[in-house]
């Protein structure tokens, strides 16, 4: 697949087979993901690659935030489906930068890098969700990925994995989002 497709074809899924990636696939990834531009050369992005076990923790830190002391049957397996049936899931953290311009371009780094990972992804013929939220910024998550937050910060979640469907979307025409100065 060539760039020009894998950008216009990407989108974000929500719905997975329940099929691993490949090793050998997920490490072609994470290595286009570590090709993303970074000023000053601080590779201030960390790849946390999440196995079966520590995800089924993962599901019950989502359970915890999301159900309460009584989460119902749905919700539960809602959460169990969204940790669990990806093939494949990341967790992007970057390294906190002392210099409050620095780790903004650290952060804006690590969204290339994590685009990049997407773009991979899509040219491998799989989708991708880059997610965020409370599950991202729960102490005990930091804690089970042993990811010092007081060095790094969990930037979000990147399903990768075989889609069951592919949404279509629709985007407004890209003329109307450019502003030409003379």
């Amino acid at each position: 697949m060539d760039l020009y497709e894998a950008i216009h074809s990407r989108r974000t899924i929500h719905n997975y087979e329940a099929e691993p990636v490949e090793d050998a696939v997920l490490n072609r990834i994470l290595g286009a993901a570590h090709m993303a531009p970074c000023h000053k050369l601080t590779w201030p992005w960390r790849f946390n690659v999440v196995g079966p076990s520590t995800r089924e923790a993962v599901v019950e830190i989502g359970i915890r935030l999301k159900g309460g002391a009584d989460p119902s049957e749905r919700l539960v397996n809602a959460i169990r489906s969204k940790v669990l049936n990806p093939g494949a899931l990341v967790v992007v953290s970057q390294v906190i930068d002392d210099d409050a311009h620095r780790r903004q371009e650290d952060y804006a780094a690590t969204c290339c890098a994590v685009q990049n990972l997407q773009l991979a992804a899509c040219a491998e013929g799989l989708g991708t969700k880059w997610s965020t939220g409370a599950l991202t910024q729960d102490p005990s998550l930091y804690t089970l990925l042993d990811i010092n937050p007081g060095t790094e910060q969990i930037i979000g979640f990147v399903w990768v994995g075989h889609a069951s469907n592919t949404p279509s979307i629709s985007r407004p025409p890209v003329e109307e989002l450019i502003r030409r100065h003379s």
